[in-house]
């Protein structure tokens, strides 16, 4: 596998969308749909695959692009869309050219209202696609039942009406048409039932949705109750029929639609090309800043450049914003609602996955630009002096007052420097005092570092709120190291973090990069805490028993435990076990010692 496709695969997101594979050419020659991009596009790559075509497919990938969507059913229309663009060599599945299903309203003298897969330029008023044939047969039958529109395919000329060419069909007889062909309806009264059918299939179904359950309610209190659970059915299957979809939308949209996201650095601009309702285009591509250039300076490049590129003759733009250029006979738009704001926001959409897609592969080829990227970020959110590249924090541990001792952990370049842990018994602090003994443990920790020479951090976090912060303040001043290094404490409660001499703490948003780097060194500072006073109060409760056994000294202990392990153990063992680590004498005085305090 070629670098440049490992490190896309990479940062490919688990969203529903379409892929495109490239040759060495640039040209396209796979396209394919998912569910899960990442897993669906790794899948070619990580396994070996039974086909021949799908091995020759794998050797000739040179790149890999992709788009997302919002929905598993846009990646079936996007797919269709992109497929018919570019036909890749390698789609033959879809070589009969088989396309979804749409609606036409045919420009005709009393036009019909069928299904069709054919697109013919004609003035006819086509609607959908859509990916579901059942809501479309659903719909074409219950607006022929309540429209009584023709299904004919007769001429119906004034000319060849009035000639009597035509006779009436069963359609006539059974109440589903009004019989045009032979001047039976009006001409403005059959269009007054197309205009209906158009709103209706604009999306606009509460007039046929009224009249379906007016009609089966009436069907329900005459008794028919057959008749009327169809009509329910019809009237759910209307409610239900225009899966509504920000990849395909109304037949007449020949739009483009841009997005543009600017940082410091770089504009980021997606556009989407939009041909009869369908997106054939999706690109995301970035002008690297050379002065100080303005959004619409820059998204007014990428306009011209893409439109030019793709041969685009749209008359209408979505923008975010109005761009800084005029174009000939083209109306920029920034829609509020409705198809096309949907477009904007899935053109945005592209735009953040590109530059979060951009930030994991930079950060994959070269893992210190994250490390910079998060210490940065505290260095700014905590307004420290310099980069915080070696970080300490201490935490205080005692159980009811007992064993007494603190922690102190390293992170170097915002990873743990387990190297650098300490434990601390505290000495000169009786009883359970937390500000007593963090200014103990701080005094004692940079006392020491001073006269060794050892390297000082950037920051010292302490986990707890004023009163320990205020502790650890007093111990840097007394030894002269206040001004020399950033200190801060983080409170548990509702995460705050204070600084020296300010009342007011600092609340960083959850999903805070630095605020996760102080909490990892909290938690870190926790474990290793908790740890060594677990192991602390456990030596303490074994020597404390064994001390208590007359005639048994250091020698003896360390015999049992190097043989039994624990005092469980020992107080489970028999006689004779016992007997035979010590001898007869010691070893009876532990047995009886341990049968007596049972």
């Amino acid at each position: 596998m070629k670098g440049d496709i490992r490190t896309t695969l990479s940062a490919i997101p688990h969203k529903p969308g379409c892929y495109q594979f490239f040759d060495e050419a640039g040209k396209v020659i796979y396209i394919g749909k998912a569910k899960d991009l990442k897993s669906r596009v790794a899948s070619y790559f990580n396994r070996e695959h039974d086909s021949s075509k799908t091995r020759i497919l794998v050797r000739k990938i040179a790149n890999v692009k992709y788009i997302v969507v919002n929905t598993e059913e846009d990646t079936f229309l996007l797919e269709n869309n992109l497929i018919k663009e570019f036909q890749p060599r390698y789609n033959v599945l879809l070589k009969d050219d088989k396309t979804y299903p749409s609606i036409v309203v045919k420009n005709e003298p009393f036009p019909r209202v069928f299904q069709t897969r054919n697109i013919q330029r004609d003035g006819s008023l086509y609607f959908g696609p859509y990916t579901s044939v059942a809501s479309v047969r659903a719909l074409l039958e219950v607006i022929r039942k309540v429209y009584k529109i023709r299904t004919c395919r007769l001429n119906l000329t004034p000319e060849n009406i009035a000639a009597g060419k035509f006779k009436v069909c069963l359609q006539y007889h059974i109440k589903r048409c009004e019989g045009p062909c032979e001047g039976l309806q009006s001409l403005d009264d059959y269009n007054k039932n197309i205009k209906e059918i158009i709103e209706i299939l604009k999306g606009n179904v509460g007039i046929i949705s009224k009249k379906i359950y007016k009609e089966m309610q009436q069907c329900a209190e005459e008794f028919k109750f057959e008749e009327a659970q169809e009509l329910k059915e019809k009237y759910l299957l209307i409610e239900n029929f225009r899966e509504r979809s920000t990849v395909v939308s109304s037949f007449d949209y020949n739009i483009d639609v841009f997005f543009c996201s600017v940082d410091e650095q770089s504009a980021y601009i997606n556009y989407l090309h939009v041909v009869n309702g369908a997106i054939v285009q999706g690109y995301t591509f970035e002008y690297r800043k050379k002065m100080d250039e303005s959004k619409e300076e820059l998204l007014a490049m990428g306009i011209v450049e893409m439109r030019q590129r793709y041969k685009s003759e749209s008359k209408e733009i979505i923008v975010p914003f109005i761009p800084d250029i005029e174009l000939t006979n083209v109306e920029f738009t920034i829609p509020q609602r409705g198809d096309k704001k949907k477009l904007l926001a899935l053109s945005e959409q592209n735009v953040k996955q590109y530059r979060v897609d951009k930030l994991k592969k930079a950060e994959i080829l070269n893992p210190e630009q994250r490390t910079t990227r998060v210490l940065k970020a505290a260095q700014k959110d905590l307004q420290l002096k310099e980069m915080p590249l070696h970080i300490e924090c201490f935490d205080n541990s005692n159980i009811q007052g007992s064993d007494p001792v603190a922690a102190c952990v390293v992170f170097k370049k915002a990873k743990p420097s387990k190297k650098d842990y300490r434990h601390f018994m505290i000495k000169t602090v009786v009883g359970p005092n937390d500000y007593a003994s963090m200014q103990e443990v701080i005094h004692r920790r940079y006392s020491r570092a001073l006269n060794e020479g050892l390297s000082l951090p950037q920051l010292i976090v302490v986990d707890g709120g004023k009163g320990q912060l205020h502790a650890a303040v007093d111990s840097l001043k007394e030894i002269g190291l206040y001004d020399k290094i950033a200190i801060i404490g983080i409170a548990e409660r509702l995460e705050e973090i204070y600084f020296p001499n300010d009342s007011i703490p600092l609340y960083l948003d959850k999903n805070s990069e630095t605020l996760k780097l102080i909490q990892n060194l909290r938690d870190e500072a926790h474990r290793f805490g908790l740890a060594f006073h677990r192991n602390k109060r456990s030596k303490a409760q074994v020597v404390s028993q064994l001390d208590e056994i007359k005639g048994v000294g250091p020698v003896s202990k360390k015999k049992l435990l190097s043989h039994f392990k624990s005092i469980k153990r020992i107080k489970e063992a028999n006689e004779d076990e016992i007997i035979n680590v010590l001898g007869e004498s010691k070893g009876m005085i532990v047995y009886q010692w341990f049968k007596e305090n049972s």
